[in-house]
C-alpha cells in the first residue's frame, strides 16, 4: 500500500460485503487487468452516499492484489479554492518517501505545488515563484512536468492514483486531470476519480471521453428493493425494508443512516470506507433527504457536549485536521479536547489519518457537524484558527481559507493576506488568486486606496514600475492602510481573463471602467485593450469592436499612445475577416512614429503592416514591411512591449506567410516567452499557434506538435473556442503530416465544432484542416469535397500560401483518381494565386501542375517535380520538397529511369524520415522496394513516434527493451547528449547514463554509435 490513505490501516469500519455492485466490480478488475498494458483513466459517477468511496476501496483493494502501488487523495467541500488540493493530499506523502529521477528545474517547479518538495530557501518557491521572471511558466509546463512525475512514480511496479469528490476540486486541479487524458502518461499509470455527476463541471464530466480507448465510466446507482432488503439483512422485517427503501430511493448512505433511526442500531455504518471520501458537493443540505438530516443531526446531537463542540471546531479547522487546531477552533482546553477526541473516535464521527490528524467518517457528517453550527460562533472560530496559523507562521495561501471566512469588512490586515495568498498561487491557480482577489475587493471600503493614483504609467515612489499594465507585486498598502483598490480590480480581470473565466473578467473590466476617472487615458485604454480581447475570445466580436470605438470616441488626440493602442487593436480585428480595405484605412491615418510613443508601440504598428498589405496581394509591400517590423522589435526590449503583445502574433503570420522562416521562429520564440514572463498567458495561444505553424512548415514536426499541444491546452484553459481552435488546427495538421490519422482526424472535427460562425480566418481553416487529414488519411473524394467547401470561391479569408497548398491537394486527389482535366484545373488555380516572389508558393505551384501532366506526360511531369524540389528546399519547406522528390521520382518510375527514380525517392525517404513524416516514410519505403532497393523492416524512428507503441505490450520493442529504455535509445540514435535527454524527459543526466547502461548490455554494443547503429537497423 501507497500514500496517505493506504496507511490508515485501522481506519475502516465494517467488512460487509458490497450489495448490487457486481458489474461495477467486474468493470473494476477489467480496469485493474487492463493498466498492465498501460494508462488508464475510470470516472466513478454517482450521487452522494451512493458508495463511489466504497468502489475506490475495492479498487484500491485489487491494486494491491495486483501489487499495484496505489495513492490516494480527495477534494473537501470548505477548501475548494485551494490549488490542487486532491493531488497534493493523494501525492505529497509519497513525494517524501520517494526518490525522484526528475531534473532540477522539474524539482523546482513541482515544488510550487507539493510541499514535500518546496524549498524554503528559494524566493521563487516561497512567493510562488514572483521572484523572477523565469518562473513565470505556463500552467502547461507544470502540467506536463506533473505527467513526467507519475512517469517515474510508476516505475517499475506501475502506479494507481485515485481522486475522490472531485465535484469539489479546483480549476487548476481539472486542468490538470485533462492534461493527464488528453497526453497520458507513456507508463503503467491508472488515474482513477469519483465525483458527482449533478455538480460536476462541463470539463470535468467530459473527461472520460475525452480519453477516448483508455476512458472508462462506472456509475454507482440506487440499490433496488430486493437488493436494499439484501442490504438491511435478515433481522428487517418486509414492510421496514419496503419503508427504508422508499425513504432512502435506495442511496446506501441514507439508507444507513435511517436504518439507525429505529433500531438502536450502533453508529458504525456498514458502508465504510478506507478513504473516507466525502459524498457530498457544495449545494446546501436541503439537497439531502429531511429524514437522513435529521437522522445524522440526531446521532451527533446525542453525543456529550465536549465531544459536539470538538466535533464542530474540527469541521471548522480542515478536512484532515490536526486535534490541536481543531481545540484552537472549539476554544477548548488541549486534553479536554482531546478526551473529546477519544469520545468521536468512539463513535465513529471522526477517523484516524496519517501524522496523528483525523477526518470525519463521511463528508455527510462533516458537513451536518459545521452547518449545525452558529453563525457568529464560525466566523469567530474561523478566526481562531486564522490568527493561530498567523502565530505559526503559515503562508497566506493557507490562511486565506479561514480569512475570507472570517474577515471583517474594512480589516486591512485580512486585505493584505488574501492579496498576498493570491499572487502567491497566481500562475498555477489564477482561478483560486482571482477568487481571493475578488474576496479581498469586497472587504474594501469604497474610499479605499490612493487618493490620486498614477496616471502616467511611469514609476511610482518606491520604485516599483507601472508601465507594464500589471500591478505592483510588494503587496504594499497605501497611507490608508489599503492595496490600490483599482490595481486589484486591474489585477483580478487579468486573474479571470487567465482562468478562463472571461466572462467575469470582463464584468470586472467594465466595472474598472466606471471607476477610472475620463482622464485617465492609460489605464482606461488598457483595460479596454485586455477587455476587448475577452469579449472576442467569449465570441463578442461585435462586442469587443464597439467597446474599442467607444473609448476612441472618448479621446481627442488620435495620435497619443492609448490611442493608436485600441486602433491597432481595429486592425487586428478586421484582419481576422481578411477586411485589407478597413484595416488599411485605419493603418493609413496611423503614422510611423508620433512623440511619446515608445519602442514597442512603434514596432506594434510596423508588426500590423505586413498583413495588411498581404492580405492585400502586395507582397513586396509586405516583405518590405516586415523587414523594417523585424529591425524595430529586434532593437526594443522586452518590457517595451507589454501593453501591445498581442499585435505581434499578425507579425509571425504573416512572415510564415511570405516565408520568412527564420525571423518568424525567432520573433515566435521571444514573444512566447515575454507573454509568459508578463503573465499575458490569455493571449499565449495565438503565439504558439504561429510557432507551431512555422515549425511545421520547416519539418521540425515534433517540435510543431509538443507546441501545437500546448496552445490546445491554453485554449482549453481559457475555455476560448476561438483560440481553442487555433490550437487544434495545428494539432490537427501536425499529426496528419506525421501519418497520426486518427489524432489528426480528432483534432479536426473538434476544431470544426468550435466554429462559431463569425467567419473569420481560423473558422475557415478549420475546415481546411480537417478537410486535408481525411484526405490525407486516404479518402480522397470525401477529402476533396470538404476541401472545396472550405475554400469557396477562394474569397474565404484564406491566406494565398493555404490556397496554393489547397489547389495542390486537390490536383493531387483528381491524379490519383485519373481526372487529369480536373487536376489541371486546379494546377492553374495554383499558378494564378502563387506570386513570382513566393519562393515556396511558386514550388507549390510546380507541384501541382506537376501533378496534373503526370498522366500523359511522365517525363515533363519528372521535370516540373524536380524544379519543385529545388524552389521549396531554397524556401526551407522541407516536408513539402521531400514531397516533390517522391513525385519526382514515381514519374521517372514511369518513363523507366529506374536509376533517377531510385535518387529521388531515396531523397525523399531521408527527408521524411529526418522530419518525422512516417506516413510518407513508409510509403517512400514501398516505392524503394518496388524499385528494387533493399530497404530494412523498420526505420529509425523517433522517441516521440515511439510513445504510442511504448504503451503497448513491452516484447514488441527491439532488443527486449523496457519503453524508457528504448526511448533513451532513440534519442541516443538522434545524437541528443546525455543532457539534452535528461532535459527532454525530465530526468536527472544520472539517471539517463543509468538507462543507458542497460541498453548497452540488451543491444551488445559498448558505444553511443553502436546504440544509433542498431536503432536504425533494429533486429
Amino acid at each position: 500500500m501507497e500514500g496517505r490513505a493506504a496507511r490508515d490501516a485501522g481506519a475502516r469500519s465494517g467488512n460487509a460485503p458490497l450489495v448490487g455492485r457486481h458489474v461495477a466490480l467486474q468493470e473494476i478488475g477489467r480496469v485493474l487487468d487492463a493498466t498492465e498494458r498501460g494508462y488508464g483513466f475510470l470516472a466513478l459517477v454517482g450521487e452522494p452516499g451512493a458508495g463511489k468511496t466504497r468502489l475506490l476501496n475495492e479498487l484500491a483493494d485489487g491494486a494491491i492484489a495486483r501489487k499495484l502501488p496505489f495513492v490516494a487523495g480527495r477534494a473537501a467541500e470548505f477548501e475548494q479554492e485551494m490549488p490542487f488540493g486532491a493531488v497534493v493530499d493523494a501525492l505529497d506523502d509519497r513525494l517524501e518517501e520517494h526518490t525522484l529521477n526528475l531534473s532540477p528545474a522539474a524539482l523546482r517547479l513541482l515544488g510550487t505545488v507539493f510541499p514535500a518538495l518546496g524549498d524554503l530557501t528559494d524566493p521563487a518557491q516561497v512567493t510562488g515563484g514572483a521572484a523572477s521572471p523565469a518562473s513565470h511558466v505556463a500552467r502547461y509546463q507544470l502540467h506536463r512536468t506533473v505527467r513526467h512525475l507519475l512517469e517515474d512514480l510508476a516505475e517499475p511496479d506501475g502506479l494507481v492514483l485515485i481522486l475522490d469528490d472531485l465535484h469539489w476540486a479546483d480549476d487548476a486541479t481539472i486542468e490538470l486531470m485533462d492534461h493527464l487524458v488528453r497526453h497520458p502518461p507513456r507508463a503503467r499509470v491508472l488515474v482513477a476519480v469519483a465525483y458527482r455527476p449533478a455538480q460536476a463541471s462541463p470539463r470535468l464530466a467530459a473527461l472520460v471521453d475525452a480519453a477516448g480507448p483508455q476512458g472508462v465510466r462506472v456509475t454507482a446507482d440506487p440499490l433496488s428493493q430486493s437488493e436494499v432488503a439484501e442490504f438491511l439483512g435478515p433481522g428487517v422485517s418486509r414492510s421496514r425494508c419496503e419503508a427504508l427503501f422508499k425513504a432512502s430511493g435506495g442511496n446506501p448512505f441514507y439508507l444507513e443512516a435511517l436504518s439507525k433511526m429505529g433500531d438502536g442500531a450502533g453508529p458504525a455504518g456498514r458502508d465504510g470506507t478506507r478513504l473516507q471520501g466525502w459524498e457530498n458537493g457544495v449545494a446546501s443540505l436541503t439537497e439531502v433527504p429531511p429524514a437522513v438530516r435529521a437522522a445524522l443531526q440526531v446521532e451527533l446531537s446525542a453525543l456529550p457536549p465536549e465531544a459536539l463542540l470538538m466535533a464542530r471546531g474540527a469541521a471548522v479547522a480542515a478536512d484532515v485536521f490536526e486535534p490541536a487546531l481543531a481545540a484552537v477552533a472549539a476554544e477548548m482546553e488541549q486534553n479536554a479536547a482531546l478526551t473529546a477526541l477519544d469520545v468521536l473516535t468512539g463513535h465513529d464521527v471522526v477517523r484516524p489519518a496519517p501524522g496523528g490528524r483525523f477526518r470525519f467518517r463521511h463528508p455527510l457528517v462533516r458537513h451536518v457537524a459545521y452547518a449545525s453550527t452558529a453563525a457568529g460562533w464560525r466566523i469567530a472560530a474561523h478566526s481562531r484558527v486564522s490568527s493561530r496559523l498567523s502565530e505559526l507562521g503559515a503562508p497566506a495561501a493557507v490562511r486565506a481559507h479561514h480569512v475570507v471566512r472570517s474577515a471583517r469588512f474594512g480589516d486591512p490586515e485580512a486585505i493584505r493576506t488574501l492579496v498576498e495568498a493570491a499572487r502567491v498561487v497566481a500562475l498555477q491557480a489564477p482561478g483560486t488568486a482571482a477568487y481571493w482577489l475578488k474576496a479581498a475587493l469586497e472587504l474594501m471600503p469604497d474610499a479605499a486606496g490612493p487618493e490620486h493614483p498614477d496616471k502616467t504609467g511611469h514609476q511610482d515612489e518606491t520604485g516599483h514600475s507601472d508601465k507594464t499594465g500589471h500591478p505592483d507585486k510588494t503587496g504594499h498598502p497605501d497611507k490608508t492602510g489599503y492595496p490600490d483598490k483599482v490595481e486589484l480590480l486591474v489585477e483580478l480581470a487579468h486573474m479571470q481573463a487567465v482562468s478562463g473565466h472571461a466572462e467575469e473578467g470582463r464584468e470586472t473590466a467594465h466595472t474598472l471602467l466606471g471607476v477610472l476617472p475620463p482622464d485617465d487615458t492609460v489605464r482606461r485604454a488598457r483595460t479596454v485593450h485586455m477587455c476587448a480581447i475577452m469579449e472576442r475570445q467569449v465570441g463578442r466580436i461585435h462586442e469587443a469592436r464597439a467597446i474599442v470605438l467607444d473609448e476612441l470616441r472618448r479621446i481627442t488626440d488620435r495620435q497619443t499612445p492609448e490611442a493608436v493602442l485600441l486602433r491597432i487593436r481595429l486592425v487586428a480585428d478586421r484582419i481576422q475577416r481578411a477586411d485589407s480595405r478597413g484595416s488599411q484605412a485605419i493603418l493609413d491615418t496611423i503614422p510611423d512614429s508620433a512623440p511619446g510613443w515608445g519602442p514597442g508601440l512603434t514596432a506594434a504598428v510596423a508588426s500590423m503592416r505586413p498583413i495588411v498589405a498581404y492580405v492585400r496581394g502586395e507582397v513586396e509591400e509586405a516583405i518590405g514591411h516586415a523587414q523594417t517590423a523585424d529591425q524595430l522589435f529586434s532593437a526594443a526590449s522586452d518590457n517595451d512591449f507589454a501593453d501591445c503583445l498581442d499585435c505581434f502574433a499578425w507579425l509571425v503570420f504573416a512572415e510564415s506567410f511570405l516565408g520568412m522562416y527564420d525571423p518568424a521562429l525567432r520573433h515566435a520564440e521571444r514573444l512566447v516567452s515575454i507573454t509568459r514572463t508578463t503573465g499575458q498567458t490569455f493571449i499565449l495561444g495565438y503565439m504558439l499557434a504561429g510557432q507551431s505553424r512555422v515549425l511545421a512548415q520547416l519539418g521540425r514536426m515534433e517540435e510543431a506538435a509538443a507546441v501545437a499541444d500546448e496552445a490546445a491546452a491554453v485554449g482549453r484553459d481559457l475555455r476560448s473556442k476561438e483560440v481553442l481552435a487555433y490550437g487544434l488546427i495545428q494539432q490537427c495538421l501536425t499529426a496528419s503530416w506525421m501519418g497520426d490519422h486518427d489524432r489528426a482526424l480528432r483534432a479536426g472535427e473538434e476544431a470544426v465544432a468550435n466554429d462559431t460562425g463569425s467567419g473569420e480566418w481560423w473558422t475557415h481553416m478549420a475546415h481546411v484542416a480537417r478537410a486535408l487529414a481525411i484526405i490525407n488519411e486516404g479518402r480522397l473524394e470525401e477529402g476533396a469535397t470538404a476541401l472545396i467547401a472550405a475554400c469557396g470561391d477562394g474569397t474565404h479569408g484564406l491566406d494565398f500560401s493555404t490556397l496554393v497548398i489547397c489547389a495542390e491537394a486537390l490536383a493531387g486527389v483528381r491524379a490519383a483518381q485519373e481526372d487529369a482535366g480536373d487536376a489541371a484545373r486546379w494546377a492553374g488555380i495554383a499558378e494564378a494565386i502563387a506570386d513570382p516572389m513566393m519562393t515556396g508558393d511558386v514550388g507549390m505551384a510546380r507541384l501541382t501542375r506537376a501533378h496534373a501532366i503526370r498522366a500523359a506526360d511522365p517525363a515533363g511531369s519528372a521535370a516540373l517535380a524536380a524544379e519543385a524540389a529545388d524552389l521549396l528546399t531554397k524556401a526551407g519547406r522541407r516536408p513539402e520538397a521531400g514531397r516533390a522528390e517522391l513525385a519526382a521520382g514515381l514519374a521517372h518510375a514511369a518513363t523507366g529511369d529506374r536509376a533517377q527514380a531510385r535518387e529521388r525517392v531515396r531523397a525523399a525517404a531521408e527527408t521524411f524520415q529526418a522530419c518525422g513524416l512516417r506516413g510518407l516514410h513508409a510509403q517512400a519505403v514501398r516505392e524503394q522496394r518496388r524499385l528494387g532497393v533493399r530497404v530494412p523492416a523498420t526505420g529509425g524512428r523517433s522517441a516521440a513516434g515511439q510513445g504510442k507503441s511504448a504503451k503497448g505490450a513491452k516484447e514488441k520493442l527491439p532488443f527486449g527493451l523496457s519503453p524508457r529504455e528504448h526511448e533513451i535509445a532513440m534519442l541516443v540514435a538522434e545524437g541528443r547528449s546525455n543532457q539534452q535527454i535528461a532535459e527532454r524527459l525530465y530526468l536527472s543526466v544520472r539517471t539517463v547514463e543509468t538507462h543507458l547502461s542497460r541498453v548497452f548490455t540488451k543491444i551488445g554494443v559498448s558505444s553511443r554509435v553502436g546504440v544509433a547503429t542498431k536503432m536504425n537497423r533494429p533486429e
